[in-house]
């Protein structure tokens, strides 16, 4: 096998916690540090709870049944905003991948002093938040070099989940390995696809053999449970402190220039301001025909709405239609579903006539939540 070839995964990350699992991170404590610990037992109690059958949420919910345009006024609608900027440290956060994933650094940025619990799997972030079980899912959406995260997209719409904060994250990959390990006595590494694939050229030039894993931090954790002495993982510098790993390189990536977009869901949605830059997420599906999405699109544009994001995803329930005339019968095309963001509050009385306008041709509308944009880096 090339070098430069990635390998079958072979390490099972996104397995639900039982208690033997628990009773091998209590075996750990000479390696993971008693905060690391503390995170895995809360995240298993969680994890037990929903594939206990504790959920309340129908994840294959009808999109006709989902609410039509956001209505700011709505009483249930909490100033979550306002509420979270007087204290964070009760607010407790799901973050995707085990302790020392980038998301916990970005729930971190977004809300200082929050607690975060690990989760290996988008799902149970999702219905984790759904159920009460935590206040807030931190989950990446979209990165600048490897694209879009489709199956939080699906997830997005599956789930009645509000979007009340977004984060924008410098990701800054490292080396890392067990000590006295040195780069040449590496033969392979471990990390996410994404992340493997950032740091192409770095690795091309170490020679090593590329594995692929759910997440980076859950890489530097297998690395250093089994203390390999000819394995490496490319992950966090936060990763390497959590695990006592060696940083044998910063900065690896290919592009300096690497930034993934986090969004913060809760189960309620924020009032939107015009006091600072919002952001507003809505996704919605429309009949086939000619210029139909011109048409859509335009209803923002003749108002000077700037829009940041298009994504097509084929619904779900329905992906292919047949057309009502054709030669033989057989022709059917895609059914897509449009997740916009564009540059606006809901508050705006230009957004909410925007939304109008496009409801009247439109056959779906949601709009998945209006949030202050994140104009700076970290």
């Amino acid at each position: 096998m090339a070098a430069n070839q990635f390998r079958t995964p072979t390490i099972p990350f996104s397995h639900p916690i039982t208690t033997a699992t628990r009773k091998t991170c209590v075996a750990a404590q000479s390696t993971l540090t008693r905060n690391t610990l503390k995170k895995l037992v809360i995240r298993a109690s969680i994890e037990d709870d929903i594939h206990k059958g504790d959920n309340k949420t129908t994840v294959d919910q009808d999109i006709s049944q989902t609410p039509g345009v956001y209505n700011s006024k709505d009483p249930s609608a909490v100033d979550c905003a306002s509420r979270d900027s007087k204290s964070h440290q009760s607010t407790r956060f799901w973050c995707w991948g085990v302790s020392g994933a980038y998301s916990e650094s970005a729930a971190e940025k977004a809300y200082p002093g929050c607690e975060a619990v690990p989760c290996e799997q988008f799902d149970i972030a999702f219905q984790a938040v759904e159920n009460w079980l935590v206040d807030r899912a931190v989950l990446p959406i979209e990165n600048s070099l490897g694209g879009s995260i489709h199956r939080n997209y699906d997830l997005l719409l599956r789930h009645r989940l509000h979007i009340v904060g977004e984060v924008q994250f410098a990701v800054r990959h490292c080396l890392l390995a067990n000590h006295g390990v040195r780069v040449e006595d590496l033969r392979r590494v471990l990390s996410h696809p994404q992340a493997l694939a950032q740091c192409e050229n770095t690795l091309t030039k170490l020679g090593v053999i590329r594995e692929a894993v759910d997440d980076t931090a859950g890489a530097a954790q297998f690395v250093a449970l089994h203390q390999l002495k000819d394995t490496g993982a490319v992950a966090s510098l936060g990763a390497a402190s959590i695990y006592d790993l060696n940083v044998l390189a910063q900065d690896i990536q290919d592009d300096s220039d690497n930034i993934t977009r986090f969004l913060m869901l809760a189960r309620e949605p924020i009032i939107p301001g015009t006091d600072r830059p919002f952001k507003t997420s809505i996704v919605f599906s429309l009949e086939e025909g000619p210029g139909v999405l011109f048409k859509a699109l335009a209803v923002f544009a003749m108002r000077n709405i700037n829009l940041t994001k298009i994504e097509s995803r084929p619904q779900r329930r329905q992906p292919l239609r047949q057309p009502v005339e054709t030669t033989n019968g057989s022709l059917k095309y895609f059914d897509y579903l449009f997740y916009v963001d564009f540059e606006a509050s809901m508050a705006d009385p230009n957004s909410q006539n925007a939304l109008r306008h496009l409801k009247e041709f439109a056959t779906f509308l949601r709009v998945l939540g209006s949030y202050p944009m994140d104009i700076s880096l970290a």
